[in-house]
């Protein structure tokens, strides 16, 4: 299976949604803590290894990247300084990044492209707010500020063009409408910080969260006093959780357990698959919505892993 090096720790990686041997990876120097950043565009090659397209620095650490649903050659990615960069694949290094959004005060930790209307993105950050922005516009077109603590994700509904669901280490998982003031549901979902989230690609009322306390939840937005699963499995904080683009109650979620996981929270014995192939934390993880069954994970031990479900990640 593929494995690529990087020469910082890996934080985040993101399938293209264009194009199936293309992947998006972001890093940061001195675990995040200290230091450069770099972005990295990786092919995938048949029966070869992993090549590098295209290589972006920054002066921070860059902790998520997304793609453009719109344009296939667009990048955007989360800084440690507080931006939101814009990187063009169609131009060469010298000239990106093309745009540079510098609103948030801390650390920007996520950023998540909107996948009905192909226009705006969000990006959430430890100074509390989550943004909404469009590519054309050099300001936000709105923040969002109830959280209480550092904001960690922010994922669009699949479904819906103007909801989202952001997850705070303030331990509550908080549903917006962009069209309302103030957001319209909040899950108290976790007592310990809440790390990720995501939307169910099949039904848009199915949302996961996941926590410090080392559990995955899944929740139906139309009665979310009590989870509809409780997802045990991990040794320690769950980082990021992932739903299947083509199996319903499927996902995947990866751990500072140095694990990634698989899911079928429909089922009694959920957990369905385990991958210990990392040996750092295990921070960033993505299944392909164009090849069913392909995962792409990342984590400090500064190495990329792309393997298809039920193989080895490890294996040549």
């Amino acid at each position: 299976m593929p494995v690529f090096k990087t020469p910082f720790n890996g934080y985040s990686v993101k399938f293209s949604p264009f194009y199936e041997n293309k992947l998006a990876v972001a890093t940061a120097q001195n675990f995040g803590i200290l230091g450069n950043g770099r972005v990295h565009i990786l092919q995938l090659n048949p029966n070869g290894p992993v090549s590098e397209l295209a290589a972006f620095d920054t002066a921070d650490g860059v902790y998520d990247v997304c793609w453009s649903e719109a344009h296939d050659s667009l990048v955007i990615a989360a800084s440690g300084d507080g931006s939101v960069k814009l990187y063009d694949l169609s131009l060469p290094p010298t000239n990106n990044p093309i745009r540079s959004f510098k609103e948030h005060t801390r650390e920007v930790h996520s950023v998540d492209y909107n996948t009905v209307r192909k226009d705006s993105f969000l990006s959430a950050s430890w100074d509390d707010t989550v943004k909404l922005w469009t590519v054309d516009r050099n300001a936000s077109v709105r923040t969002f500020k109830e959280h209480a603590y550092c904001v960690y994700s922010a994922a669009w509904n699949p479904r819906h063009a103007d909801i989202f669901a952001s997850a705070s280490g303030d331990c509550t998982t908080r549903i917006w409408d962009v069209r309302e003031p103030g957001s319209t549901m909040i899950l108290p979902a976790h007592e310990f910080e809440i790390l990720t989230c995501d939307w169910s690609k099949y039904d848009d009322c199915i949302i996961a969260t996941a926590s410090v306390d080392k559990s995955i939840k899944v929740w139906d937005v139309r009665n979310y006093r009590v989870p509809i699963a409780v997802l045990n499995g991990h040794g320690y904080a769950v980082r990021k959780v992932r739903f299947s683009p083509h199996r319903a109650s499927a996902m995947v979620s990866c751990s500072y357990d140095m694990t990634v996981c698989m899911w079928d929270y429909m089922v009694e014995d959920a957990l369905i698959g385990r991958y210990d192939h990392h040996t750092e934390f295990a921070v960033g993880v993505d299944m392909s919505v164009l090849v069913e069954g392909l995962l792409a994970s990342t984590g400090w031990d500064e190495l990329v892993y792309v393997w298809q479900h039920g193989m080895d990640p490890r294996a040549s």
